[in-house]
């Protein structure tokens, strides 16, 4: 438990430091304090800061998604992907975005699911949330809430949401398996899981996953390829995806995760479950209530 401690508050501590230069307009400043973290230190392997290379942060995001995002939720993104791009959300559904720091993933994700759904974000950190409710006043998206808890004890019902995605941050979690257990709990039966994260190569060397300060630098803390499927199939995960998307370091790749929490037996199929029965029907079917139409479940009236 020390250990996991103090993990948090050496990614607190930076990711603080980080949204505090964020929220000050430096930019500059934001973006060095990622690099100083670890995997785009001058001191990695083979790795430059990201704002060159395009393998974290703003630049990974496409024009059409910053021209809907405010500046300052996009510019103070650390992550390594854009998870939004393939978790395929549905009006009416009900997001949970994992260390959501300045609101960019969010505030996608809010518009996506909009009318009827919600996007919440969940972090650790007193300094990004507080950005990330300015980012979405600024915005003008209501349907969001921004709430504080740790990855491995989130602060949510079971079976609550429907979608559970994440940006590079489960590899800052000092107990990944308790984290993705978490997620499985949270997620309603047939809910999916869908993040970018790094993935560390086999060979990765023993400095590198004990360096410390590389924990904030999304490197030490990763597991393989091999190991997160493990993972997220002990949690009762199925229909397991990983896919590579660019290299982040000489050991590391950013990829593409994606899973699902099977169905319940007896409730319509999960490629159905957005169409599944009337609302009133699906709640004690499907353990959801948000969508409305007609499908193998029940028949509506």
């Amino acid at each position: 438990m020390a250990e996991l401690t103090d993990i948090r508050e050496t990614v607190r501590r930076r990711y603080a430091d980080a949204a505090n230069a964020a929220a000050s307009g430096s930019y500059a400043e934001a973006r060095a304090l990622e690099a100083e973290a670890g995997c785009c230190g001058p001191t990695a392997a083979s790795c430059s800061p990201a704002d060159q290379t395009g393998v974290f942060g703003p630049a990974l995001y496409d024009e059409r998604v910053r021209e809907d995002t405010p500046d300052a939720a996009i510019n103070a993104s650390l992550g390594c992907g854009v998870p939004t791009a393939v978790a395929d959300l549905r009006d009416g559904e009900i997001v949970l975005d994992l260390g959501s720091g300045a609101g960019a993933d969010v505030l996608i994700s809010a518009r996506r699911v909009a009318p009827t759904g919600t996007a919440i974000g969940l972090d650790m950190t007193d300094e990004m949330l507080e950005l990330a409710r300015a980012n979405a006043a600024q915005a003008g998206v209501t349907n969001v809430e921004f709430i504080k808890g740790y990855l491995e004890d989130m602060p949510l019902p079971d079976a609550s949401v429907d979608v559970v995605i994440s940006n590079c941050v489960i590899n800052l979690s000092g107990d990944k398996q308790r984290t993705i257990a978490e997620a499985a709990r949270v997620l309603r039966p047939g809910g999916r899981f869908a993040i970018a994260d790094v993935i560390a190569d086999p060979d990765m060397d023993e400095q590198t996953k004990a360096d410390m300060a590389a924990w904030t630098g999304c490197i030490a803390g990763a597991l393989t390829e091999a190991e997160f499927r493990q993972t997220l199939a002990a949690a009762g995960f199925d229909e397991i995806e990983i896919r590579p998307t660019h290299q982040v370091h000489e050991h590391a790749s950013s990829a593409i995760i994606r899973a699902r929490k099977p169905a319940s037996s007896t409730c319509c199929s999960a490629d159905t479950q957005a169409t599944c029965c009337e609302p009133a029907a699906k709640t004690d079917c499907c353990g959801a209530d948000h969508a409305a139409g007609t499908c193998g479940c029940q028949s509506a009236p």
